[in-house]
């Protein structure tokens, strides 16, 4: 449950934070520099067609050629509405190379990955998300409530009746309590956008068609609820584009915008900046003492449980029980704070007692019911370990802050300075017998140098006697700690 929402904006980015009774729970950043392109509709160019693959790479811009698998083309009828899908055709059948589309990316570029697109397009106003190509009306699977699922539709369909605006729709969770004047509101609104988008000519090169909204105006479309008591924005500009589109889309949130002018900026107040950094920390600590160890790979994410310095009041069962459950509430929480993707693997305390393996399964099914990426997880095996996949919808809080480690090459270590002194050692040995040369010399950074005048002086000496060449050191300071060079004299 988010009760505040902050929005920190600046020329090169803005950052939300999403607050639950003053924690931090969730933090979205968008730059300018690399700007979010999901929802974003292109005219694109077919590249490539893959038969192999059943899918085709399509040219809409981006520095990376976006991926279109068949199961996302729509086939159309006459009419233009929606046949099928190509799931089980050729898809040589379906696009050919050179053909322009109208496309819509939903998923972002991830690393080496292009965007991923479909054919079958669609616009979101605050309640409803429009389909032009499709007659299904459907509603979230969030809106548990059946009473409320039926009005719903109800108002949708006499708000239709209304506002002319052929074609399908889905109602989104924030529609939960929406009158039938506020549906009427979206699809006028819908019906305008469309008009602008559904004519737009396909060009001869990558256009983009429709842009999303940028973030600070999607935290009223997409992050408000009626749990949100206040919306701080630190940007005067921001606070006035804020009013005007909630005055039109959610007036009775306008009380709760708020301009902040405060001296110290917005997040130092509420310690975000702080929280920010902690979460790009692996270690977590609990407040019993015990501490999670969350490392993100390229495959997987993996979050390891320890008991710390908690030894609990009772027996060890129980201290690995409760260490756990304090676990997996941290666990939730650092899911969405740190936008963690992919498979998951929770290594949780060992537990003999299987009704306590029940309960750490449920309560983490609990903790995670209200997440909005969509999670699947699996019992606690033998082992300890719980087997999940959160669904992963943008690059996580890591990628979007961090860069690999110049030294390391991220993959968290380097070479120690001794195994480099050793290296150094066969390399000259190769190189004595390879040249005809009566000096060479070693240049190195300062750690690696030091040793070998040091530690590693006397192996240095037998060296030279042992090549019958001389060996000279000399430290530039433009090496990396681990990094040398032998060179002829």
């Amino acid at each position: 449950m988010i009760d505040e929402i902050l929005i920190n904006v600046a020329p090169q980015e803005t950052r939300v934070a999403q607050l639950d009774q003053g924690m931090l729970n969730e933090v979205v950043i968008e730059r300018q520099s690399a700007r979010g392109v999901v929802g974003n509709i292109y005219s694109g160019k077919v590249v490539r067609v893959l038969p192999g693959m059943q899918a085709a790479f399509v040219d809409i811009g981006l520095e990376r050629a976006a991926f279109l698998h068949v199961s996302d083309i729509v086939q159309l009828d006459e009419n233009g509405y929606e046949t099928r899908t190509g799931r089980t055709e050729d898809v040589r059948q379906l696009v050919r190379e050179g053909q322009q589309l109208r496309v819509q990316v939903i998923k972002d570029p991830i690393n080496a990955k292009g965007a991923r697109l479909t054919t079958q397009l669609t616009v979101c106003a605050r309640y409803l998300v429009y389909m032009p190509t499709s007659n299904h009306v459907g509603i979230s699977q969030r809106l548990e409530s059946e009473e409320e699922r039926n009005r719903l539709k109800t108002a949708l369909s006499e708000a239709r009746e209304q506002v002319s605006l052929p074609g399908g729709f889905i109602i989104r969770t924030v529609a939960e309590g929406a009158t039938l004047e506020d549906l009427i509101a979206d699809l006028k609104f819908l019906q305008r956008l469309w008009a602008q988008v559904g004519e737009a000519p396909l060009g001869s090169k990558p256009t983009i068609i429709y842009e999303d909204l940028p973030l600070y105006l999607r935290v009223i479309r997409d992050f408000t609820t009626e749990d949100v008591k206040k919306i701080r924005v630190d940007s005067l500009y921001a606070y006035q584009k804020l009013m005007k589109f909630a005055s039109h889309f959610e007036p009775e949130i306008l009380d709760c915008i708020e301009h902040y002018q405060g001296e110290r900026p917005i997040f130092d107040m509420y310690s975000i900046e702080d929280e920010i950094l902690r979460a790009l920390q692996p270690r977590v600590e609990l407040k019993s003492g015990g501490h999670i160890v969350v490392e993100q790979t390229e495959a997987m994410t993996t979050v390891d449980v320890n008991t710390g310095a908690f030894v609990g009041k009772r027996n060890l069962e129980e201290t690995i029980f409760k260490t756990n459950l304090e676990a997996v509430t941290a666990i939730g929480r650092q899911l969405r704070l740190r936008n963690l993707g992919g498979i998951v693997i929770l290594d949780f305390i060992d537990m003999k007692d299987v009704e306590h393996r029940r309960q750490v399964v449920r309560a983490l099914e609990k903790v995670l019911a209200n997440d909005y990426a969509k999670t699947s997880i699996s019992s606690v095996s033998d082992l300890g370990l719980v087997q999940m996949t959160r669904k992963r919808t943008r690059e996580s809080l890591e990628q979007v802050m961090c860069t690999p480690c110049d030294n390391c090459g991220g993959v968290g270590t380097v070479r120690s300075t001794e195994t480099l002194c050793y290296e150094v050692f066969r390399e000259l040995l190769r190189m004595a017998r390879q040249y005809e040369t009566e000096q060479f010399m070693v240049l190195g950074s300062p750690e690696i140098i030091d040793r070998l005048l040091d530690e590693e002086s006397e192996t240095v000496a037998d060296l030279e006697e042992l090549t019958n060449k001389r060996i000279q050191f000399q430290v530039d300071g433009a090496f990396k700690a681990h990094q040398y060079e032998i060179v002829l004299t």
